[in-house]
C-alpha cells in the first residue's frame, strides 16, 4: 500500500486522519473542480472525489494510497457550495434555518502503482435551530466560514444554533472515518488478493 496521502489542504481532514493515528502527508490535489452543476447527485460527488485522488495519484512516482475527498451540503435537492461574499453566507445560513439538510462526504482512495481505487458516499442529517438574522450575521462576521460549503462549519457552531445531527458527525467536518477506514482495508484487500 505504501504511503498514505491526503489529496487535500483541507486541516480538519488532517486533524481526523491525525486522531486515527494513519501515518500520512499532504499532496493537495490540483484538480479543479467544474461548479456548474447545482442539483445533487451522488454520481456527481463521487466523482469530484475520484478526480482529486487521480489528479494526486498521477503526480507521484512511488507507491501509496491516495485519499480524495469531496464534501457538499444539500437542501431541496440543490448543492450548496462555499460562499462567494458575507451576504451568499447569509442567505444559504438563512435558507437552512429551521430546516433538516444533509451533508454528503464521498471519499476515493487509488492505490497509485496499481490505480486500484475504491470510493464510497457517506449521509449525515442536519437540523438547524431556527436562527435570527442576528445570529447568523455573528456566525458569519466571528467564524468566516468562506471555505465552507453551506457556509457553516459543524465544529465550531455556537449552542442554541443546531438542533439535531443524525448520522456521522465526523462526516458533516469533512470525512467519516468509519467509511475511511473500510474503504482502506478493502483497497489492501483487493491489491494484495
Amino acid at each position: 500500500m505504501g504511503k498514505i496521502i491526503l489529496g487535500s489542504s483541507s486541516p480538519r481532514r488532517a486533524d481526523i486522519l491525525k486522531k486515527l493515528k494513519l501515518d500520512f502527508e499532504i499532496i493537495p490535489s490540483s484538480y479543479v473542480e467544474p461548479h456548474d452543476q447545482t442539483d445533487f447527485s451522488y454520481a456527481y460527488v463521487e466523482d469530484l472525489a475520484y478526480n482529486k485522488a487521480l489528479n494526486v495519484a498521477k503526480s507521484i512516482n512511488y507507491p501509496a494510497t491516495i485519499i480524495g475527498a469531496d464534501t457538499i451540503v444539500v437542501i431541496d435537492n440543490k448543492i450548496l457550495g462555499k460562499p462567494k461574499d458575507k451576504q451568499d453566507a447569509f442567505n444559504m445560513l438563512n435558507l437552512l434555518s429551521g430546516k433538516t439538510h444533509f451533508v454528503v462526504t464521498s471519499i476515493a482512495v487509488i492505490d497509485s502503482k496499481t490505480m486500484t481505487s475504491e470510493i464510497k458516499s457517506t449521509t449525515t442529517y442536519v437540523t438547524f435551530e431556527k436562527l435570527t438574522q442576528e445570529q447568523i450575521n455573528y456566525y458569519i462576521d466571528t467564524y468566516k466560514p468562506f471555505d465552507k460549503a453551506g457556509s457553516y462549519g459543524i465544529q465550531e457552531m455556537p449552542k442554541g444554533y443546531i438542533k439535531k445531527v443524525e448520522g456521522c458527525l465526523d462526516n458533516v467536518i469533512g470525512l467519516p472515518t468509519e467509511t475511511l477506514l473500510e474503504l482502506l482495508n478493502k483497497l489492501k484487500n483487493t491489491i494484495h488478493n
